[in-house]
């Protein structure tokens, strides 16, 4: 049987009031950038900052009797492991997650926080999923699969049915991609309440299961991925079914373009989203003429990031709009010079961050330096400003980024 709207409105209707009905908001900056007018919906703000509590909870209140008792297992390293578990504690379940063994403490202590009990086991998510499948026959527990399940897909589409009781006229959602659990939820309640609206997926270059099982190619996968929720090697069986028939096409995004979108809405829209929930966003943004003049809705999944790695994204996200310039300036190694750079730099509205002065490794005559400056700018024109005002004042500089 495949996945209907009146299965949607069930688990919209059995989930209601636990699961947040999340803003689906205008963004009209991100709207004039893209040229298409864009519906955010912040599945963020979710009380475990994502979408996948809907499914969780969905699948833990169709359980029996007898099942709650003896209570559920997950395979999750990630957000499917913190909606289980919120939902299970909430309604008296017992819960067991299995994660890899390398899963970071943060994600660990967080799934544990939520009151489930964690195993660690395995150096993949393959092999805990394995064990989980052990664990799961000896106690006799019922398996919450994070998307191959029909409660678990309906909870996920419910999302689609608030989107579209906002925004009734939305022409495109645009949906970031794992497993397949919300896109196949999402697409079936969508289809069904407005039959020529156009449902597109989103996964990373590196992580491409769905598009390539569509096009019946042999998918190649890269070591990692900043949207490491949405980094699934083998999309889900009943899946795949559904989002062959309804799903209009799928995507892909490069790192490059999810860190771009994932400033974007920290700068624009003042809200943290982790990769995968960055990955909808860079999808309209590196398809801008396709979805001009469009009305389209775009899912933010998730937020849960950790803080460092959001702070190295802002940094390399600066780097790469000129806001953070490193400039490596040949100076006499005198007493003196470096002051009459620093000078020259704050005459030209540069804020000093770093500096690094070299003498040793540098193929420059004795008595010469090279200094690197890393320097808080206003943007690429004004870098160019900088270098000009040294070169005027004698200075020898060249632009010394990575890129």
């Amino acid at each position: 049987m495949p996945l209907s709207l009146q299965d949607v409105r069930d688990a919209a209707a059995a989930i209601s009031g636990a699961v947040l009905n999340t803003a689906c908001l205008l963004s009209r900056t991100l709207s004039e950038i893209s040229g298409a007018q864009v519906h955010l919906k912040f599945e963020n703000h979710q009380f475990t900052a994502s979408f996948k509590e809907r499914g969780a909870l969905n699948k833990l209140l169709s359980l029996d009797a007898s099942q709650r008792q003896a209570g559920v297992i997950a395979v999750s390293a990630g957000n499917h492991a913190q909606g289980v578990a919120h939902h299970a504690k909430r309604l008296g379940i017992p819960a067991v997650i299995v994660m890899p063994r390398f899963t970071p403490n943060v994600k660990v202590e967080q799934t544990r926080a939520f009151g489930a009990e964690v195993i660690l086991h395995g150096e993949n998510f393959d092999e805990a999923k394995a064990h989980a499948l052990q664990v799961m026959a000896q106690r006799r527990l019922t398996l919450a699969h994070p998307y191959d399940d029909d409660k678990i897909m309906a909870g996920q589409g419910t999302i689609a049915l608030e989107m579209l009781d906002a925004q009734p006229d939305l022409d495109v959602l645009i949906v970031p991609v794992g497993g397949g659990g919300m896109i196949a939820g999402m697409a079936s309640a969508a289809k069904a309440i407005r039959p020529g609206i156009e449902i597109i997926g989103v996964e990373t270059v590196r992580f491409p299961s769905m598009y390539a099982a569509l096009k019946g190619s042999k998918p190649e996968f890269g070591s990692n991925t900043i949207a490491d929720g949405i980094a699934v090697k083998e999309p889900g069986r009943l899946t795949l079914e559904i989002i062959r028939k309804q799903v209009d096409d799928i995507v892909l995004v490069d790192e490059g373009d999810i860190e771009e979108a994932m400033l974007l809405l920290l700068e624009i829209e003042k809200t943290v989203v982790e990769g995968a929930g960055a990955a909808g966003l860079a999808g309209l943004l590196r398809n801008r003429a396709r979805f001009a003049g469009k009305k389209v809705g775009v899912v933010l999944s998730g937020g849960n990031i950790d803080p460092l790695t959001l702070a190295d994204i802002i940094e390399r996200g600066m780097v790469r709009a000129g806001r953070l310039t490193r400039l490596q300036v040949q100076l006499r190694d005198l007493p003196g010079s470096l002051a009459k750079v620093t000078a020259a730099l704050a005459e030209a509205n540069a804020n000093i961050e770093e500096v690094h002065h070299e003498r040793a490794f540098t193929h420059l005559p004795v008595q010469s330096a090279v200094v690197d400056f890393v320097l808080q700018t206003r943007g690429h024109e004004h870098v160019k400003q900088i270098m000009a005002v040294l070169e005027a004042a004698g200075f020898n500089t060249r632009l010394h980024n990575s890129e």
